[in-house]
């Protein structure tokens, strides 16, 4: 069974970035939750992005609890962008926004987020999409797009910006994964259960990972990441069988076993040379609470490949500070 001889780090939907010499993951939790490390297996609690919450949280999504979900962070020209997301659980009723930073570090005294609000919205009965888990991704030519999206009629990539606070008009926007069990109904989400992009450049390539199947409910879980790839930003994304993640495809990297009951929600970076895939895996023993993983990725005739066996030797440790 899983390693359990330290309290070990509970986040949903993780990404990372690096400053200096210390690594940063940032989850879904209130006001985005933050933790810190200089070896990527000891994490210490930094705090919380939004002290309170965005202000303007309550008006797109009148329940809002104060859990802010999904989000990413990216550095450019110095600066760090962090794009998150508002929404009623199960509705698309929601917002992304982003807020900037000049540091991550919350003891410097150049410390401190700058919200710039609403980057998008979806509406129930209007849209047939939710703006919810934002992913950042720069193309070859430099431009930046956004990823995004769970259920409905599928995940949307849309340009932004060179500000990176808003998004590039005239708009352009894609589809770039979906599968079948949407709901005509512009409220109801379906069965199509795909959510969590993340478009991760390597050799060539664009690789978009998704997930596939439900989070967040215990032990009945059933989540799991899939990837396709493109010689283009846009698409078409096609799986190793040549299926379009469009028309449903997707190749398995990882799905859960007897050890963890199910997980997903991935990022994927490149640090100091060595690429890892970054997720939430619901643990068996401990009640299929979520926790941290990040696994060395290896590739496979162009496909990455990730180490099942990696998943009870890879713990995450929480510290005190």
């Amino acid at each position: 069974m899983a390693c359990a001889n330290a309290k070990q780090v509970e986040v949903h939907d993780p990404v990372m970035a690096k400053e200096g010499d210390t690594y940063y993951v940032f989850s879904t939790g209130p006001g985005i939750t933050y933790y810190e490390s200089k070896d990527m297996e000891n994490w210490s609690l930094t705090g919380r992005v939004f002290p309170d919450e965005p202000s303007w949280a309550q008006r797109v999504a009148p329940g809002f609890n104060g859990h802010l979900w999904a989000p990413d962070v990216i550095e450019k020209d110095g600066k760090y962008y962090l794009y998150y997301s508002v929404s009623a659980f199960g509705k698309n009723t929601s917002a992304m926004g982003v807020t900037v930073n000049e540091t991550l570090d919350p003891e410097s005294e150049d410390y401190q987020w700058v919200d710039y609000g609403i980057m998008v919205q979806s509406v129930p009965h209007r849209d047939h999409w939710n703006a919810i888990d934002p992913a950042i991704v720069q193309d070859d030519d430099g431009t930046y797009w956004m990823s995004f999206g769970s259920f409905w009629d599928g995940l949307k990539l849309v340009k932004l910006d060179d500000d990176l606070v808003r998004l590039a008009e005239p708009q352009e926007w894609h589809t770039i994964a979906a599968r079948p069990g949407a709901s005509d109904n512009t409220s109801d989400p379906g069965e199509g259960a795909i959510e969590a992009p993340y478009i991760f450049k390597k050799n060539g390539y664009y690789y978009l990972f998704v997930s596939f199947d439900k989070c967040c409910r215990g032990m009945d879980s059933t989540y799991n990441i899939r990837v396709g790839r493109s010689k283009d930003v846009t698409g078409p994304y096609l799986d190793r069988d040549g299926k379009s993640l469009v028309e449903g495809g997707g190749t398995l990297v990882l799905e859960g076993n007897d050890d963890w009951v199910a997980l997903g929600h991935n990022s994927a970076y490149t640090f100091e040379g060595k690429d890892y895939l970054v997720f939430h895996a619901y643990e068996t023993a401990d009640n299929a609470i979520q926790k941290l993983r990040i696994l060395p990725m290896s590739w496979d005739d162009g496909w990455p490949v990730v180490d099942e066996a990696d998943l009870n030797t890879r713990t995450t440790n929480l510290l005190e500070k």
